[in-house]
Protein backbone atom coordinates (compact mmCIF):
# COMPACT_ATOMS: atom_id res chain seq x y z
CA UNK A 1 0.00 0.00 0.00
CA UNK A 2 1.25 3.35 -0.71
CA UNK A 3 3.02 4.88 2.43
CA UNK A 4 1.79 8.61 1.51
CA UNK A 5 -1.65 7.16 1.94
CA UNK A 6 -0.60 5.71 4.87
CA UNK A 7 0.94 8.78 6.00
CA UNK A 8 -2.19 10.59 5.82
CA UNK A 9 -4.18 8.49 8.39
CA UNK A 10 -6.66 7.69 6.57
CA UNK A 11 -6.65 4.53 7.92
CA UNK A 12 -5.72 4.69 11.40
CA UNK A 13 -8.93 4.48 13.44
CA UNK A 14 -10.04 1.34 10.54
CA UNK A 15 -13.62 3.36 9.95
CA UNK A 16 -12.34 4.22 6.53
CA UNK A 17 -15.32 3.11 4.07
CA UNK A 18 -14.13 3.75 0.42
CA UNK A 19 -17.66 3.70 -0.93
CA UNK A 20 -19.00 6.55 1.29
CA UNK A 21 -15.83 8.61 0.33
CA UNK A 22 -16.60 8.18 -3.37
CA UNK A 23 -20.05 9.09 -3.16
CA UNK A 24 -19.77 12.45 -1.00
CA UNK A 25 -16.93 13.14 -3.34
CA UNK A 26 -19.76 12.71 -6.55
CA UNK A 27 -22.19 14.62 -4.70
CA UNK A 28 -19.49 17.72 -4.01
CA UNK A 29 -18.43 17.48 -7.89
CA UNK A 30 -21.89 17.60 -8.63
CA UNK A 31 -22.68 20.77 -7.12
CA UNK A 32 -19.44 22.13 -8.47
CA UNK A 33 -20.64 21.48 -11.85
CA UNK A 34 -24.15 22.33 -11.46
CA UNK A 35 -25.73 18.56 -12.58
CA UNK A 36 -28.58 17.69 -11.41
CA UNK A 37 -29.35 14.63 -9.32
CA UNK A 38 -30.69 11.99 -11.92
CA UNK A 39 -33.46 10.06 -11.14
CA UNK A 40 -34.63 6.69 -12.70
CA UNK A 41 -38.28 5.32 -13.16
CA UNK A 42 -39.15 1.87 -13.94
CA UNK A 43 -40.59 2.05 -17.48
CA UNK A 44 -44.38 1.14 -17.92
CA UNK A 45 -45.32 0.46 -21.54
CA UNK A 46 -47.99 2.59 -22.56
CA UNK A 47 -51.39 0.79 -24.20
CA UNK A 48 -52.79 2.20 -26.92
CA UNK A 49 -56.93 2.83 -27.40
CA UNK A 50 -58.52 0.02 -27.75
CA UNK A 51 -60.71 -1.11 -31.18
CA UNK A 52 -64.02 -1.26 -30.88
CA UNK A 53 -66.98 -2.25 -32.94
CA UNK A 54 -68.22 1.22 -34.01
CA UNK A 55 -64.64 2.25 -35.36
CA UNK A 56 -64.18 -0.78 -37.67
CA UNK A 57 -66.16 1.18 -40.64
CA UNK A 58 -63.71 3.58 -40.89
CA UNK A 59 -60.39 1.31 -39.70
CA UNK A 60 -58.19 -0.84 -42.11
CA UNK A 61 -56.15 -3.81 -40.61
CA UNK A 62 -53.05 -3.72 -41.81
CA UNK A 63 -51.08 -7.67 -41.90
CA UNK A 64 -47.65 -8.48 -42.51
CA UNK A 65 -44.99 -10.67 -41.58
CA UNK A 66 -45.68 -13.68 -44.31
CA UNK A 67 -44.70 -14.60 -47.61
CA UNK A 68 -46.49 -12.21 -50.08
CA UNK A 69 -49.08 -14.92 -51.06
CA UNK A 70 -49.86 -15.93 -47.54
CA UNK A 71 -50.70 -11.89 -46.85
CA UNK A 72 -52.76 -11.08 -49.90
CA UNK A 73 -54.48 -14.32 -48.78
CA UNK A 74 -55.30 -13.33 -45.46
CA UNK A 75 -56.52 -10.18 -46.31
CA UNK A 76 -58.84 -11.31 -48.57
CA UNK A 77 -60.06 -14.31 -45.55
CA UNK A 78 -60.70 -11.50 -42.77
CA UNK A 79 -62.26 -9.29 -45.58
CA UNK A 80 -64.45 -11.48 -46.57
CA UNK A 81 -65.95 -11.39 -42.57
CA UNK A 82 -66.63 -7.90 -43.40
CA UNK A 83 -63.83 -6.12 -42.31
CA UNK A 84 -61.56 -3.27 -44.06
CA UNK A 85 -57.56 -5.31 -44.58
CA UNK A 86 -54.42 -4.38 -46.27
CA UNK A 87 -51.37 -6.03 -46.40
CA UNK A 88 -47.91 -4.22 -46.39
CA UNK A 89 -45.64 -4.81 -49.25
CA UNK A 90 -42.51 -7.07 -49.05
CA UNK A 91 -39.64 -5.76 -46.17
CA UNK A 92 -37.20 -4.19 -48.21
CA UNK A 93 -33.92 -2.27 -47.32
CA UNK A 94 -35.89 1.06 -46.44
CA UNK A 95 -37.89 -0.79 -43.93
CA UNK A 96 -34.49 -2.05 -42.19
CA UNK A 97 -33.40 1.61 -42.52
CA UNK A 98 -36.63 3.02 -40.49
CA UNK A 99 -36.34 -0.11 -38.13
CA UNK A 100 -32.77 0.90 -36.95
CA UNK A 101 -33.54 4.55 -36.57
CA UNK A 102 -36.28 4.12 -34.34
CA UNK A 103 -35.86 0.50 -33.04
CA UNK A 104 -33.93 -0.80 -29.94
CA UNK A 105 -30.31 -1.57 -30.68
CA UNK A 106 -29.17 -4.96 -30.89
CA UNK A 107 -32.05 -6.15 -32.16
CA UNK A 108 -32.32 -8.90 -35.07
CA UNK A 109 -33.49 -8.71 -38.37
CA UNK A 110 -37.14 -10.11 -38.50
CA UNK A 111 -37.27 -7.30 -35.68
CA UNK A 112 -35.84 -4.47 -37.51
CA UNK A 113 -37.48 -5.64 -40.82
CA UNK A 114 -40.67 -6.09 -39.44
CA UNK A 115 -41.24 -2.45 -37.08
CA UNK A 116 -39.26 -0.27 -39.95
CA UNK A 117 -42.11 -1.89 -42.48
CA UNK A 118 -44.90 -0.49 -40.53
CA UNK A 119 -43.32 2.72 -39.44
CA UNK A 120 -42.46 3.09 -43.17
CA UNK A 121 -45.78 2.60 -44.33
CA UNK A 122 -47.26 5.26 -41.91
CA UNK A 123 -44.69 7.64 -42.72
CA UNK A 124 -45.97 7.54 -46.31
CA UNK A 125 -49.10 7.87 -45.64
CA UNK A 126 -48.37 11.12 -43.33
CA UNK A 127 -45.95 12.36 -45.93
CA UNK A 128 -49.14 12.54 -48.10
CA UNK A 129 -50.85 14.66 -46.20
CA UNK A 130 -52.46 12.35 -43.52
CA UNK A 131 -52.20 13.72 -39.81
CA UNK A 132 -50.86 11.29 -37.49
CA UNK A 133 -54.28 11.56 -35.33
CA UNK A 134 -55.93 10.71 -38.73
CA UNK A 135 -53.28 7.70 -38.83
CA UNK A 136 -53.76 6.55 -35.88
CA UNK A 137 -57.82 6.70 -36.22
CA UNK A 138 -57.97 5.26 -39.94
CA UNK A 139 -55.01 2.17 -39.30
CA UNK A 140 -54.56 -0.59 -36.64
CA UNK A 141 -51.81 -2.92 -37.21
CA UNK A 142 -52.54 -7.03 -36.28
CA UNK A 143 -49.27 -8.84 -35.34
CA UNK A 144 -48.66 -12.41 -34.25
CA UNK A 145 -47.00 -12.59 -30.19
CA UNK A 146 -45.47 -15.73 -28.41
CA UNK A 147 -42.89 -16.45 -25.55
CA UNK A 148 -40.02 -17.94 -24.98
CA UNK A 149 -35.88 -17.13 -25.13
CA UNK A 150 -36.48 -15.05 -27.87
CA UNK A 151 -36.79 -11.05 -29.03
CA UNK A 152 -40.24 -12.48 -30.18
CA UNK A 153 -42.10 -11.89 -27.20
CA UNK A 154 -41.17 -8.68 -27.13
CA UNK A 155 -42.21 -7.67 -30.87
CA UNK A 156 -45.21 -5.17 -30.13
CA UNK A 157 -43.43 -3.99 -27.22
CA UNK A 158 -41.02 -2.75 -30.30
CA UNK A 159 -43.40 -1.58 -32.66
CA UNK A 160 -44.98 0.70 -29.63
CA UNK A 161 -41.66 2.10 -28.60
CA UNK A 162 -40.51 2.68 -32.67
CA UNK A 163 -43.78 4.10 -33.40
CA UNK A 164 -43.72 6.57 -30.47
CA UNK A 165 -40.03 7.71 -31.20
CA UNK A 166 -41.38 7.88 -34.89
CA UNK A 167 -43.90 10.37 -34.11
CA UNK A 168 -47.02 8.07 -34.18
CA UNK A 169 -47.74 8.16 -30.46
CA UNK A 170 -50.89 6.09 -29.29
CA UNK A 171 -51.02 4.08 -32.90
CA UNK A 172 -52.89 0.90 -31.94
CA UNK A 173 -51.32 -2.36 -32.32
CA UNK A 174 -53.27 -5.93 -31.60
CA UNK A 175 -51.57 -9.19 -30.50
CA UNK A 176 -52.47 -12.14 -31.80
CA UNK A 177 -50.91 -15.17 -29.61
CA UNK A 178 -49.95 -17.94 -31.77
CA UNK A 179 -50.50 -20.51 -29.17
CA UNK A 180 -53.47 -18.98 -28.11
CA UNK A 181 -56.24 -20.74 -30.09
CA UNK A 182 -59.77 -19.62 -29.64
CA UNK A 183 -59.03 -18.39 -26.37
CA UNK A 184 -57.94 -14.74 -27.84
CA UNK A 185 -58.11 -11.60 -25.24
CA UNK A 186 -61.15 -10.16 -26.91
CA UNK A 187 -63.97 -8.78 -25.31
CA UNK A 188 -67.81 -7.71 -25.86
CA UNK A 189 -67.93 -5.40 -28.33
CA UNK A 190 -64.42 -5.53 -29.49
CA UNK A 191 -63.36 -4.57 -33.35
CA UNK A 192 -61.75 -7.22 -34.35
CA UNK A 193 -63.33 -10.80 -33.04
CA UNK A 194 -61.77 -13.85 -32.79
CA UNK A 195 -64.51 -16.12 -33.47
CA UNK A 196 -64.37 -19.92 -35.31
CA UNK A 197 -65.33 -18.17 -39.01
CA UNK A 198 -61.84 -15.94 -38.16
CA UNK A 199 -60.07 -18.82 -37.71
CA UNK A 200 -61.37 -21.04 -40.37
CA UNK A 201 -61.28 -18.36 -43.01
CA UNK A 202 -57.33 -17.55 -41.36
CA UNK A 203 -55.78 -21.21 -41.91
CA UNK A 204 -58.13 -21.43 -45.26
CA UNK A 205 -56.14 -19.00 -46.35
CA UNK A 206 -52.86 -19.94 -45.05
CA UNK A 207 -52.99 -23.43 -46.21
CA UNK A 208 -54.03 -22.53 -49.87
CA UNK A 209 -51.08 -20.11 -49.82
CA UNK A 210 -48.83 -22.88 -48.81
CA UNK A 211 -49.85 -25.37 -51.72
CA UNK A 212 -49.69 -22.52 -54.13
CA UNK A 213 -46.31 -21.36 -52.99
CA UNK A 214 -45.17 -25.12 -52.90
CA UNK A 215 -46.06 -26.36 -56.51
CA UNK A 216 -45.00 -22.68 -57.54
CA UNK A 217 -41.44 -23.50 -56.59
CA UNK A 218 -41.53 -27.33 -57.71
CA UNK A 219 -42.46 -26.12 -60.86
CA UNK A 220 -40.42 -22.85 -61.66
CA UNK A 221 -36.58 -24.80 -61.94
CA UNK A 222 -37.70 -26.31 -64.82
CA UNK A 223 -39.90 -24.16 -67.15
CA UNK A 224 -39.34 -24.09 -70.51
CA UNK A 225 -41.09 -20.35 -70.85
CA UNK A 226 -39.02 -18.05 -68.24
CA UNK A 227 -41.89 -16.17 -66.09
CA UNK A 228 -44.36 -18.54 -66.94
CA UNK A 229 -44.60 -20.20 -63.30
CA UNK A 230 -44.99 -16.67 -61.93
CA UNK A 231 -47.71 -15.10 -64.52
CA UNK A 232 -49.62 -18.38 -63.69
CA UNK A 233 -49.54 -17.98 -59.64
CA UNK A 234 -50.31 -14.40 -60.12
CA UNK A 235 -53.52 -15.68 -62.02
CA UNK A 236 -53.75 -18.48 -59.51
CA UNK A 237 -53.49 -16.02 -56.44
CA UNK A 238 -56.34 -14.15 -58.09
CA UNK A 239 -58.72 -16.60 -58.25
CA UNK A 240 -58.32 -17.69 -54.64
CA UNK A 241 -58.50 -14.16 -53.65
CA UNK A 242 -61.99 -13.24 -55.51
CA UNK A 243 -62.86 -16.79 -53.72
CA UNK A 244 -62.14 -16.32 -49.96
CA UNK A 245 -62.62 -11.95 -50.77
CA UNK A 246 -66.52 -13.18 -51.54
CA UNK A 247 -66.32 -16.57 -49.55
CA UNK A 248 -67.44 -18.39 -52.60
CA UNK A 249 -66.65 -22.21 -53.31
CA UNK A 250 -62.81 -22.21 -52.85
CA UNK A 251 -62.76 -25.76 -54.41
CA UNK A 252 -63.94 -24.10 -58.04
CA UNK A 253 -60.99 -21.60 -57.64
CA UNK A 254 -58.35 -24.27 -56.89
CA UNK A 255 -59.70 -26.17 -59.78
CA UNK A 256 -59.05 -23.03 -61.89
CA UNK A 257 -55.38 -22.83 -60.54
CA UNK A 258 -54.62 -26.40 -61.30
CA UNK A 259 -55.49 -25.71 -64.82
CA UNK A 260 -53.00 -22.51 -64.97
CA UNK A 261 -50.38 -25.00 -63.57
CA UNK A 262 -51.02 -27.69 -65.86
CA UNK A 263 -50.32 -25.55 -68.95
CA UNK A 264 -46.97 -24.46 -68.30
CA UNK A 265 -44.24 -25.86 -70.30
CA UNK A 266 -41.27 -27.91 -68.39
CA UNK A 267 -38.37 -29.86 -68.44
CA UNK A 268 -37.92 -32.19 -65.46
CA UNK A 269 -34.57 -33.96 -67.08
CA UNK A 270 -32.24 -30.67 -66.27
CA UNK A 271 -30.00 -31.16 -63.69
CA UNK A 272 -30.17 -29.58 -60.95
CA UNK A 273 -29.39 -29.56 -56.94
CA UNK A 274 -32.41 -29.56 -54.42
CA UNK A 275 -31.60 -26.93 -51.61
CA UNK A 276 -33.66 -27.41 -48.39
CA UNK A 277 -34.17 -23.66 -46.72
CA UNK A 278 -34.41 -24.08 -42.61
CA UNK A 279 -33.66 -22.15 -40.08
CA UNK A 280 -35.43 -19.14 -38.11
CA UNK A 281 -39.05 -19.35 -39.11
CA UNK A 282 -39.29 -15.17 -40.84
CA UNK A 283 -35.78 -15.49 -42.07
CA UNK A 284 -36.35 -18.62 -44.53
CA UNK A 285 -40.10 -17.73 -45.16
CA UNK A 286 -39.83 -13.66 -46.67
CA UNK A 287 -39.42 -13.04 -49.89
CA UNK A 288 -37.40 -10.01 -49.75
CA UNK A 289 -34.18 -7.88 -48.71
CA UNK A 290 -34.84 -10.10 -45.11
CA UNK A 291 -33.23 -13.22 -46.56
CA UNK A 292 -31.30 -11.63 -49.62
CA UNK A 293 -34.00 -12.74 -51.78
CA UNK A 294 -32.58 -16.02 -51.15
CA UNK A 295 -35.19 -18.17 -53.01
CA UNK A 296 -34.46 -16.21 -56.37
CA UNK A 297 -31.27 -16.31 -55.80
CA UNK A 298 -30.68 -19.90 -55.74
CA UNK A 299 -33.04 -20.50 -58.06
CA UNK A 300 -30.87 -17.88 -60.29
CA UNK A 301 -28.06 -20.05 -59.45
CA UNK A 302 -29.92 -23.13 -61.01
CA UNK A 303 -30.94 -24.94 -58.15
CA UNK A 304 -34.78 -26.48 -57.24
CA UNK A 305 -35.61 -24.55 -53.41
CA UNK A 306 -37.58 -27.13 -50.66
CA UNK A 307 -39.23 -24.61 -48.94
CA UNK A 308 -40.88 -24.77 -45.36
CA UNK A 309 -44.14 -24.67 -45.31
CA UNK A 310 -46.26 -22.59 -42.99
CA UNK A 311 -48.89 -25.89 -42.17
CA UNK A 312 -45.93 -27.40 -40.39
CA UNK A 313 -45.07 -24.71 -37.99
CA UNK A 314 -48.97 -25.43 -37.43
CA UNK A 315 -48.45 -29.28 -37.09
CA UNK A 316 -45.12 -28.29 -34.46
CA UNK A 317 -47.40 -26.41 -31.99
CA UNK A 318 -49.77 -29.22 -32.16
CA UNK A 319 -46.78 -31.61 -31.06
CA UNK A 320 -45.80 -29.36 -28.75
CA UNK A 321 -48.81 -29.26 -26.97
CA UNK A 322 -49.65 -33.22 -26.83
CA UNK A 323 -46.00 -33.58 -25.73
CA UNK A 324 -46.27 -31.43 -22.92
CA UNK A 325 -49.61 -32.85 -21.61
CA UNK A 326 -48.58 -36.37 -21.63
CA UNK A 327 -45.68 -34.84 -19.53
CA UNK A 328 -48.31 -33.59 -17.49
CA UNK A 329 -50.05 -36.74 -16.75
CA UNK A 330 -46.53 -38.54 -15.09
CA UNK A 331 -46.74 -35.51 -12.09
CA UNK A 332 -49.12 -37.42 -9.97
CA UNK A 333 -47.87 -36.34 -6.75
CA UNK A 334 -47.72 -32.55 -7.41
CA UNK A 335 -50.77 -32.08 -9.69
CA UNK A 336 -53.50 -34.07 -8.36
CA UNK A 337 -56.01 -36.23 -9.59
CA UNK A 338 -55.70 -40.21 -10.91
CA UNK A 339 -53.32 -39.35 -13.65
CA UNK A 340 -51.82 -35.55 -12.83
CA UNK A 341 -54.00 -32.49 -14.04
CA UNK A 342 -56.90 -32.79 -11.91
CA UNK A 343 -60.10 -31.21 -13.42
CA UNK A 344 -58.43 -30.69 -16.34
CA UNK A 345 -59.79 -33.73 -18.88
CA UNK A 346 -56.35 -34.09 -20.38
CA UNK A 347 -57.70 -37.25 -22.32
CA UNK A 348 -60.49 -35.12 -23.46
CA UNK A 349 -57.43 -32.47 -24.58
CA UNK A 350 -54.99 -34.75 -26.36
CA UNK A 351 -57.89 -36.49 -28.53
CA UNK A 352 -59.01 -32.77 -29.31
CA UNK A 353 -55.44 -32.01 -30.59
CA UNK A 354 -54.93 -35.72 -32.59
CA UNK A 355 -58.20 -34.33 -34.03
CA UNK A 356 -56.73 -31.07 -35.13
CA UNK A 357 -53.68 -32.37 -36.52
CA UNK A 358 -55.76 -34.62 -38.79
CA UNK A 359 -57.78 -31.91 -39.66
CA UNK A 360 -54.98 -29.63 -40.89
CA UNK A 361 -53.28 -32.61 -42.57
CA UNK A 362 -56.67 -33.55 -44.58
CA UNK A 363 -57.19 -29.97 -45.63
CA UNK A 364 -54.02 -29.21 -46.83
CA UNK A 365 -53.90 -32.46 -48.84
CA UNK A 366 -57.19 -32.25 -49.98
CA UNK A 367 -56.40 -28.45 -51.40
CA UNK A 368 -52.96 -29.90 -52.83
CA UNK A 369 -54.60 -32.88 -54.72
CA UNK A 370 -57.15 -30.16 -55.91
CA UNK A 371 -54.66 -27.75 -57.06
CA UNK A 372 -52.38 -29.96 -58.69
CA UNK A 373 -49.39 -30.47 -55.49
CA UNK A 374 -49.65 -34.50 -56.32
CA UNK A 375 -46.77 -36.35 -53.51
CA UNK A 376 -45.96 -33.42 -51.66
CA UNK A 377 -45.47 -35.10 -47.68
CA UNK A 378 -45.99 -32.81 -44.70
CA UNK A 379 -43.40 -33.49 -42.02
CA UNK A 380 -44.00 -36.00 -39.24
CA UNK A 381 -43.30 -33.78 -36.15
CA UNK A 382 -42.71 -36.76 -33.87
CA UNK A 383 -40.16 -38.11 -36.14
CA UNK A 384 -38.15 -34.78 -36.25
CA UNK A 385 -38.60 -35.21 -32.61
CA UNK A 386 -36.65 -38.79 -32.19
CA UNK A 387 -33.88 -38.10 -34.42
CA UNK A 388 -33.01 -34.79 -32.77
CA UNK A 389 -33.32 -36.28 -29.33
CA UNK A 390 -29.64 -37.62 -29.11
CA UNK A 391 -28.11 -34.12 -29.75
CA UNK A 392 -31.12 -30.98 -28.54
CA UNK A 393 -33.31 -31.86 -25.79
CA UNK A 394 -36.69 -31.88 -27.09
CA UNK A 395 -37.80 -29.74 -24.13
CA UNK A 396 -35.63 -27.44 -25.31
CA UNK A 397 -38.07 -24.39 -26.73
CA UNK A 398 -37.40 -21.19 -28.82
CA UNK A 399 -37.31 -19.87 -32.36
CA UNK A 400 -37.65 -23.79 -34.14
CA UNK A 401 -36.51 -25.59 -30.96
CA UNK A 402 -34.83 -29.26 -32.37
CA UNK A 403 -36.81 -29.05 -35.81
CA UNK A 404 -33.63 -27.70 -37.40
CA UNK A 405 -31.64 -30.54 -36.65
CA UNK A 406 -34.42 -33.07 -36.95
CA UNK A 407 -35.11 -31.70 -40.65
CA UNK A 408 -31.27 -31.94 -41.36
CA UNK A 409 -31.22 -35.22 -40.52
CA UNK A 410 -34.35 -36.45 -42.38
CA UNK A 411 -33.16 -34.63 -44.93
CA UNK A 412 -30.01 -36.23 -45.53
CA UNK A 413 -31.43 -40.17 -44.22
CA UNK A 414 -34.11 -39.84 -46.42
CA UNK A 415 -32.38 -37.77 -49.89
CA UNK A 416 -34.89 -35.04 -49.73
CA UNK A 417 -32.15 -32.95 -50.60
CA UNK A 418 -28.76 -32.34 -51.86
CA UNK A 419 -27.66 -29.63 -49.60
CA UNK A 420 -29.17 -28.07 -46.34
CA UNK A 421 -29.24 -24.02 -45.87
CA UNK A 422 -29.83 -22.89 -42.56
CA UNK A 423 -30.89 -19.26 -42.52
CA UNK A 424 -30.75 -17.34 -39.72
CA UNK A 425 -30.78 -13.55 -38.29
CA UNK A 426 -27.73 -12.52 -37.14
CA UNK A 427 -27.62 -12.82 -32.90
CA UNK A 428 -30.68 -14.90 -33.20
CA UNK A 429 -30.06 -16.70 -29.90
CA UNK A 430 -32.22 -20.28 -30.64
CA UNK A 431 -31.10 -20.67 -34.65
CA UNK A 432 -27.80 -19.46 -33.79
CA UNK A 433 -27.37 -22.13 -30.79
CA UNK A 434 -28.59 -24.61 -33.13
CA UNK A 435 -26.60 -23.92 -36.51
CA UNK A 436 -23.25 -22.96 -34.86
CA UNK A 437 -23.38 -25.78 -32.17
CA UNK A 438 -25.54 -28.74 -32.34
CA UNK A 439 -25.40 -28.81 -36.38
CA UNK A 440 -21.65 -29.11 -36.24
CA UNK A 441 -22.49 -32.89 -34.36
CA UNK A 442 -24.48 -34.06 -36.53
CA UNK A 443 -22.65 -33.03 -39.53
CA UNK A 444 -19.55 -35.25 -38.13
CA UNK A 445 -22.07 -38.39 -37.86
CA UNK A 446 -23.65 -37.52 -41.03
CA UNK A 447 -20.40 -36.58 -43.49
CA UNK A 448 -22.83 -37.07 -46.24
CA UNK A 449 -24.89 -34.21 -45.52
CA UNK A 450 -23.78 -31.07 -47.55
CA UNK A 451 -24.65 -28.04 -44.60
CA UNK A 452 -24.61 -24.67 -44.23
CA UNK A 453 -25.51 -22.04 -42.54
CA UNK A 454 -25.41 -18.32 -43.00
CA UNK A 455 -26.30 -15.26 -40.78
CA UNK A 456 -28.32 -12.32 -41.92
CA UNK A 457 -27.77 -9.11 -41.25
CA UNK A 458 -29.44 -6.37 -44.18
CA UNK A 459 -26.19 -5.67 -45.59
CA UNK A 460 -24.33 -8.62 -45.82
CA UNK A 461 -25.06 -9.93 -49.26
CA UNK A 462 -22.51 -10.20 -50.91
CA UNK A 463 -20.71 -12.15 -48.55
CA UNK A 464 -23.55 -14.20 -48.02
CA UNK A 465 -23.72 -15.07 -52.38
CA UNK A 466 -20.38 -15.61 -51.68
CA UNK A 467 -20.98 -18.45 -49.38
CA UNK A 468 -23.49 -20.07 -50.51
CA UNK A 469 -22.52 -19.65 -54.20
CA UNK A 470 -19.30 -21.93 -53.30
CA UNK A 471 -21.81 -24.93 -51.02
CA UNK A 472 -23.85 -24.80 -54.75
CA UNK A 473 -20.82 -25.43 -56.49
CA UNK A 474 -20.37 -28.90 -54.43
CA UNK A 475 -24.32 -29.28 -54.34
CA UNK A 476 -24.36 -29.18 -58.48
CA UNK A 477 -21.12 -31.14 -58.93
CA UNK A 478 -23.16 -34.16 -56.65
CA UNK A 479 -26.44 -33.91 -58.56
CA UNK A 480 -25.01 -34.57 -61.56
CA UNK A 481 -22.99 -37.25 -59.76
CA UNK A 482 -26.51 -38.72 -58.90
CA UNK A 483 -27.83 -38.29 -62.24
CA UNK A 484 -24.94 -40.38 -63.37
CA UNK A 485 -25.49 -43.41 -61.30
CA UNK A 486 -29.38 -43.47 -61.92
CA UNK A 487 -28.49 -43.33 -66.21
CA UNK A 488 -26.15 -46.57 -65.40
CA UNK A 489 -28.43 -48.09 -62.99
CA UNK A 490 -31.16 -47.88 -65.55
CA UNK A 491 -29.66 -47.94 -68.30
CA UNK A 492 -30.74 -45.07 -69.75
CA UNK A 493 -29.31 -41.36 -70.97
CA UNK A 494 -30.50 -38.31 -70.02
CA UNK A 495 -31.40 -37.17 -73.75
CA UNK A 496 -32.81 -40.66 -74.14
CA UNK A 497 -35.20 -39.68 -70.87
CA UNK A 498 -36.24 -36.39 -71.87
CA UNK A 499 -37.78 -37.85 -75.25
CA UNK A 500 -39.44 -40.26 -73.65
CA UNK A 501 -40.62 -38.44 -71.19
CA UNK A 502 -41.83 -35.71 -73.91
CA UNK A 503 -43.78 -38.57 -75.54
CA UNK A 504 -46.34 -39.12 -73.14
CA UNK A 505 -49.09 -36.57 -72.42
CA UNK A 506 -49.00 -37.34 -68.32
CA UNK A 507 -45.10 -37.79 -67.91
CA UNK A 508 -44.45 -34.64 -69.58
CA UNK A 509 -47.16 -32.92 -67.53
CA UNK A 510 -45.67 -30.22 -64.94
CA UNK A 511 -47.92 -31.45 -62.46
CA UNK A 512 -46.29 -35.04 -62.65
CA UNK A 513 -44.25 -36.66 -60.17
CA UNK A 514 -41.87 -38.76 -60.16
CA UNK A 515 -41.71 -41.52 -57.16
CA UNK A 516 -39.01 -40.47 -55.44
CA UNK A 517 -35.88 -42.69 -55.41
CA UNK A 518 -33.51 -40.13 -55.36
CA UNK A 519 -32.42 -36.64 -54.11
CA UNK A 520 -32.65 -34.70 -57.36
CA UNK A 521 -35.85 -34.89 -59.48
CA UNK A 522 -33.85 -35.11 -62.66
CA UNK A 523 -32.34 -38.73 -61.09
CA UNK A 524 -35.53 -39.68 -60.52
CA UNK A 525 -37.12 -38.79 -64.01
CA UNK A 526 -34.56 -40.77 -65.19
CA UNK A 527 -35.34 -43.82 -62.89
CA UNK A 528 -38.74 -43.76 -63.88
CA UNK A 529 -38.03 -43.56 -67.75
CA UNK A 530 -35.85 -46.42 -67.57
CA UNK A 531 -37.41 -48.08 -65.00
CA UNK A 532 -40.88 -48.23 -68.03
CA UNK A 533 -38.60 -48.36 -70.89
CA UNK A 534 -36.76 -51.20 -69.55
CA UNK A 535 -39.43 -53.51 -67.43
CA UNK A 536 -36.79 -56.50 -67.29
CA UNK A 537 -33.59 -54.87 -65.91
CA UNK A 538 -36.00 -52.95 -63.43
CA UNK A 539 -37.06 -56.75 -62.48
CA UNK A 540 -33.90 -58.20 -62.83
CA UNK A 541 -32.50 -55.27 -60.44
CA UNK A 542 -35.42 -55.92 -57.84
CA UNK A 543 -34.96 -59.68 -57.61
CA UNK A 544 -31.37 -58.89 -56.80
CA UNK A 545 -31.76 -56.75 -54.33
CA UNK A 546 -34.33 -59.61 -52.55
CA UNK A 547 -32.08 -62.43 -52.42
CA UNK A 548 -29.07 -60.12 -51.36
CA UNK A 549 -31.66 -59.23 -48.73
CA UNK A 550 -32.19 -63.66 -47.51
CA UNK A 551 -28.75 -63.87 -48.03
Amino acid sequence: MDDNIMDEGLFEDGDFNIAEELARFEREERERLGLEEQTHEQYVEQMPGAFTESQREHTTILVSGLTLAHDQLVVAAISGLGYTVDHLDVPDTDALRFGKEFGNRGQCNPTYFGVGNLVKFLSERRDEGMTVEEINNSYIFLTAGACGPCRFGMYVTEYRKALRDAGFEGFRVMLFQQQGGLKQATGEGAGLEFTPPFFIGLVKALLVADALNALTYRVRPYEVEEGATDAALERSKQLCIDALSSQTSIISALWKCRREFAAIPVDRTRIKPKVALIGEFWAMTTEGDGNYKMQRFLESEGAEVDIQLLTAWLLFMVWENVRDTKHRLMLREHDGGRRGLINKEPAKKIAQLAGAEIAVRGIFQSIANLVGLHGYHLPDMWEYAREARAYYNNDVRGGEGHMEVGKLIVNTEKKKSTMTLSVKPFGCMPSSAVSDGIQSIVTERYPEALYLPIETSGDGAVNVYSRVQMALFKARAAARKEVAEAEAEYGISVDEARRFINSSRVLRSPLFRAPHRYTTTAADNVALAGAIKNPRRTMLRWAKRQLGAVA
